[in-house]
């Protein structure tokens, strides 16, 4: 750090996010995207609109937030387009938690979640999972507190239903919830329709898993009009062209290309079961994910030498050093080719260090 760095954020750890080495040609099974490129219409919804890069994009983002309500089932007014779902969860941190009011996540979560509370002096705890990983509901019930959680939740992949989203929702009436849906569209239940129930949800999504799209940085928030009109209160208050004019037309297209996306993500789903069974095969513990990845250990080997040999063999996974959760590694889900690559050389190298 300079010396000039300000003393509030001396003590900040950022987020670390998966490595993308360039030294060769890796099987990418890392960062949780989609092996999928976008539809063909996304390509040339972007090819015309570069034309237009001298001007500035639409602040309100109003087409693509537009086809976000019609395919939501809500009104324009209850939805805001960001840059990446990370925008909308960091407003979501900066409007409803702070020095004073605390904020409660999961302990083994998204590791952004204590970035953002960090980085603006939020107040959190966070909650231990159970033995098997799952997040105990009961932790959550009336807690007069703001509250978010993933689900399905990251790095585990586990998911809470829909009805036991919605007691934790209907008993913090006086605090927002916020619901992280990132990996939603890959066999979990979405509690998005709850927003017109309760004005205290806030539902965040992606187009950067189940819509191929995590290099164009397009997310948004889900709630009421009143959570809508705060987070839009910080972002005119920080970036008011937030997302970009590529991005605006290329999301909006992916909606109207819906089909085409959530068959993808059904090949995903079977090849995530494919590889779970044959990685049982090998002895492994392998959580029941409803995520784009799994997450995996086995008694044969650590989690991080795994990791390392499979980088050696052109392979990437994510290893996290976290103590309760080192023996695992977070696999995500490829095409059924690089499933088959990834399942050989786990094979072969478990077979080497017997």
């Amino acid at each position: 750090m300079s010396r000039f760095f300000s003393s509030k954020y001396s003590s900040l750890i950022p987020y670390t996010p998966g490595e993308q080495p360039k030294d060769m040609e890796y099987v990418k099974l890392n960062t949780n995207e989609s092996p999928y490129k976008p539809s063909e219409n996304v390509y040339e919804a972007v090819k015309k609109e570069a034309e237009k890069l001298h001007l500035y994009s639409d602040p309100e983002a109003k087409i693509i937030t537009e086809k976000i309500a019609k395919r939501y089932g809500v009104s324009p007014d209850m939805v805001l387009v960001t840059n990446g779902s990370d925008e909308v969860l960091n407003f979501a941190f900066m409007a409803y938690g702070d020095s004073q009011r605390e904020m409660l996540f999961p302990e083994i979560s998204y590791g952004f979640y204590t970035v953002f509370a960090d980085l603006n002096v939020v107040k959190y705890r966070q909650v231990p999972l159970k033995n098997d990983f799952s997040i105990d509901v009961n932790d959550y019930i009336a807690k007069n507190t703001t509250i978010v959680i993933a689900n399905p939740n990251a790095p585990t992949g586990l998911a809470l239903s829909r009805n036991q989203i919605e007691e934790i929702v209907k008993s913090n009436p006086n605090n927002v919830v916020v619901i992280d849906e990132a990996y939603v569209d890959f066999g979990a239940e979405s509690c998005v329709d709850l927003v017109h129930k309760y004005e205290n949800l806030l539902v965040t999504m992606t187009f950067s898993k189940s819509r191929s799209m995590a290099g164009a940085r397009i997310g948004f928030g889900i709630g009421s009009k009143a959570i809508i009109n705060d987070l839009n209160t910080i972002k005119y208050s920080t970036n008011p062209y937030n997302v970009n004019r590529i991005s605006q037309v290329a999301g909006a297209c992916a909606i109207d290309d819906d089909k085409y996306y959530m068959d993808n993500c059904k090949k995903i789903m079977e090849s995530r079961e494919y590889t779970k069974i044959e990685l049982e095969k090998m002895g492994f513990m392998v959580l029941n994910s409803s995520a784009n990845f799994l997450f995996a250990k086995s008694d044969k080997i650590s989690g991080e030498e795994l990791y390392l040999k499979l980088k050696e063999n052109g392979v990437l996974v994510r290893h996290f050093k976290a103590e309760k959760i080192k023996d695992f590694n977070r696999i995500t889900i490829g095409t059924k080719e690089q499933m088959d690559i990834f399942l050989k050389k786990t094979k072969e190298i478990l077979e080497a260090v017997k």
